[in-house]
Order: C-alpha cells, then structure tokens, then sequence
C-alpha cells in the first residue's frame, strides 16, 4: 500500500488524460459501497419468502461464491486492460474477429436501460425508507426521487480524487450501518428463530431448486457492484494488483457482512414476519430500540442507499463514454471535461435517464435487469475471457484467473441458472430490447459502413507499444 502512494507525476495521468488516483483501499469501498447499498434492506423478506424460510441463509453463500467464480474473470480482464468502461472494452477486443462491434454495441445499448434503472431503483428505496418520517402522496415520492437523483450528479461533477475522499465518508456511513445493525440483532438474538427451519428445507426437489433459483436472482442483485472498479480502470493506480485484490476483497467483504446482518435480523424477527415486511429494517429496529432506534436506522440506511447510488453512477457514466471514445456512440459523450477530466456529457446523460426511471413501478423490475444484464454482459464476458486466451496468447496479464478455466465455467453454468430462473416475463424484456438493439446496431453499422456493411476493423489495442505504454503508466 506505501508503494502505491507514492505516484511520480508521470504516472498520475494516463495516457488519455484521466488522472490515477485510486489505490486498494478507494477500489475496495467503491465496490463495496456500490454492492451493499439499499439491496439487503429490501431483498431480505424477498428471499425469504421465495425459498419458504431461514434456508435462505444458503441463496446468499451460494450467491457469493457464484460472485467470487465470475469476479475471477473481471480480475483478469480488467487487469490486462485497464480502461474507462470495462466490459465494453473487454467485449470489443474479444469479438471483434468474428463480429466485430456487435457485442460491445449491444453491451452499450443494454446499459442505456438497466443502468439507470438500477439506479432508479436506489433512488426509489431511499424515497421509501424517507417515508417513515413523512407522509408525501405517490408522485410527490417520484419528484423525491428525482431530487436524490440530482444530488447524485451534483456531488459526481468534480475531479477524481475529490471523488476517491467523498467515497471513503460514503464508505464509513455504510460501514456503521452495517455495524448498528449487527450490535442491535445480536445483542437481542435468538437462535432459535434464526435456525429453525421448515420441515423439508433441504430435501432436493423441484420446489427447492426452484425457490433457490428465485433466491438466487435476488442474491446475485444483492452482490452486483463487485466489478465497479473495472469501469474506472484508468484512474486506478497499479491497476495489475489493485483491480484483482479489490474484486475479491469487495465480495469476501460483503459475504461477511450480508450473512452477519441477515442472519441476525431473522434472529430478531420471526422469518414469517420479515418475509412480509415492506421496510425490513425500520420493523426490525423498532422492535428492539423503538421508534427512536427505527428513525437513526433510516437515516443510516438512506446514506447506504446513496453511497450505492453515487459509486455506480460513478461507473455507469464511463460506459458511454469509452463507447463514444471509439466512435461506436454518440461523439459528445467522448468529452472530457476540460479542466477536472471526468465525462460530464456522460454523467449528465445517465443521471436524466435514472431520473426519469424514477417515474417506474419497481415491479418486476429486478428480474428483467438481472435476464438482460447475465446474458448481454456476464455471460457473454466469460466466453470473452476464453476467445482472449485463444486469440491474443502475448496479451499481457498481470493477473491470471486461478484454476482456469474451473471458474469460468462455474460461473457460466450458475449464471445459466439464475436466468432461466428470473422468469418467462424477465426473459421477454430481455428478448425485446435485444431484438430492439439488433435493429439499432444494423442502422449504425450501415451508416458507419462497418460489418456487416463493411470492414471489421480488428484492432489489437492491448499487444505490443501500446500495451507496453499502458503498463509503465500503472
């Protein structure tokens, strides 16, 4: 960690004129604070009630160790490539032979729905958790969440490294959150509400692996955010070490945490209440301290909630960004801006989308964005990481996935699972937009005179003088 500190000026700008400025511990708690956010507060009585009990503990292990399979394959790709967007930029280098830009287009085009949409989701829950000390009508909560939405971009529209400091206070709000929570549940706990299961929980049947598919696309939304660093990779500090090690740290870290925390609120209340419970936190807080107690933990949960909000906003407005960058995407959402170098058309475009997604019924809304988001990126990224060993064996990889390809594919396989199990209506979103996406694409690609109306462009970016300039930047 001293080492990293301790940047000359030639390596605080990147070649493309981002500022490095993140080391471990800013990379870890941007992912963290991205993953814990509102999710627990509103997934626990979900999961509950999708697998009939406190077996529910089993959909978040096996949840984070289908996060810790699939976090391998972000810790090698964003090692090799540590550039502004992330998963575009890995799905560009490893299609680019076969179909050229499709993959990365189409990655960029499912963004523009389920990014803000997470997003709005965020912004919604804190509306809701702000209920509990007002009383507002239905669309006065929407123009809420709206507000929190423009505080966002507010607080996002400065420099880095203003950012990395403001991330770590967003961090320790999260962090004594979590820690209030824990005291609260196990200074009151009961085992014998937390591990008295239902007759039959563990028995293999339909039911069973049906309810852990449910509990599954729940867990897995819980844990998104673990790969937040890969879409600020060019402002990370040694980007071969710190991209890996806050990847896997992040989702230790959260496993450690959602297990402590659920388990301890079932222990508080009974599981056939808390699978009921429309504010999970507030009920459990007011059942040990009262309505001082459920008040400080609103206002705890509202800051985890915009610490959420803001890293993934953060990540998202790269996105368009690199897409522009690569002239796969609208040119103004390639500006820099010209004195705190970040992508202000990009942060400003993304936050008027979340806002208005914060007119959206939640709904089944975690579903659709888990079925498009498995398939047009996680999915896809795996078989990336693969086509990348084949086809570009001298890229340079200061971090290689352990036991490939062992990871991958239980990654792919798990994945596989949770989206057939978000259901035939996520699935419908999901098959829509695509097909919405291919027409998109096939317009660009004929104005572009690209394939298939053109060339496909192939472009080793990563492999030799570039790569070697890359790597002495980080």
């Amino acid at each position: 960690m001293d080492s990293e500190s301790q940047s000359t000026p030639a390596q605080a700008v990147s070649k493309t004129g981002f500022i490095r400025a993140l080391g471990l511990f800013p990379a870890t708690t941007l992912n963290m604070a991205q993953m814990v956010g509102i999710g627990p507060f509103i997934t626990i009585p979900l999961i509950l009630a999708a697998m009939g009990g406190p077996q529910a503990i089993l959909g978040w292990i096996v949840g984070a160790l289908l996060a810790l399979a699939d976090g391998l394959v972000w810790s090698e790709l964003g090692a090799a490539m540590p550039r502004a967007g992330g998963t575009y930029t890995f799905l560009r280098e490893s299609y680019q032979y076969w179909t050229g830009r499709f993959m990365p287009f189409m990655f960029v085009w499912s963004t523009l729905l389920v990014t803000p949409l997470i997003m709005a989701t965020g912004m919604i829950g804190m509306t809701d958790y702000l209920r509990y000390f007002v009383n507002f009508t239905t669309t006065e909560g929407h123009w809420i969440a709206v507000a929190f939405t423009v505080l966002t971009v507010a607080l996002l529209y400065r420099r880095i490294d203003s950012i990395a400091r403001l991330t770590n206070i967003l961090w320790v709000g999260m962090i004594v959150t979590v820690i209030v929570v824990i005291v609260a549940a196990y200074t009151h706990f009961n085992a014998h509400l937390a591990f008295t299961y239902p007759a039959g929980a563990f028995t293999p049947s339909v039911k069973f692996f049906r309810g852990l598919g449910l509990g599954l696309v729940l867990a897995v939304f819980d844990y998104f955010g673990y790969y937040t660093i890969t879409y600020v990779g060019e402002e990370v500090r040694n980007p071969g070490k710190v991209i890996p090690w806050s990847i896997i740290l992040s989702i230790l870290g959260v496993l450690v945490i959602d297990l402590t925390m659920n388990i301890g609120i079932i222990g508080v209340v009974p599981w056939q209440q808390a699978e009921k419970s429309l504010s999970i936190g507030t009920d459990f807080m007011q059942r040990i301290w009262g309505r001082p107690g459920a008040s400080a933990l609103s206002i705890l949960i509202i800051w985890t909630a915009f610490a959420s909000v803001y890293t993934g906003l953060l990540g998202a407005s790269r996105l368009p960004f690199n897409a522009a960058r690569e002239k796969l995407f609208f040119k103004p959402f390639g500006w820099l801006h010209p004195r705190m170098k970040f992508p202000y058309i990009a942060l400003l475009v993304m936050g008027l989308v979340t806002a208005i997604g914060c007119f959206l019924s939640l709904g089944t809304v975690i579903n659709a964005l888990i079925a498009l988001t498995l398939w047009s990126q996680f999915i896809a990224q795996i078989v990336g990481l693969t086509i990348l060993r084949h086809k570009q064996p001298g890229l340079v990889r200061p971090y290689k996935q352990w036991l490939y390809p062992v990871p991958s594919i239980l990654a792919a396989g798990g994945f596989i699972y949770v989206f057939l199990a978000s259901g035939w209506s996520a699935i419908r979103v999901m098959l829509v937009w695509t097909v919405l996406g291919i027409i998109a694409f096939l317009v660009w690609a004929r104005i572009e005179h690209v394939w298939p109306f053109g060339p496909k462009n192939i472009r080793e970016e990563f492999i030799g003088a570039e790569a070697a300039t890359r790597q002495s930047e980080a």
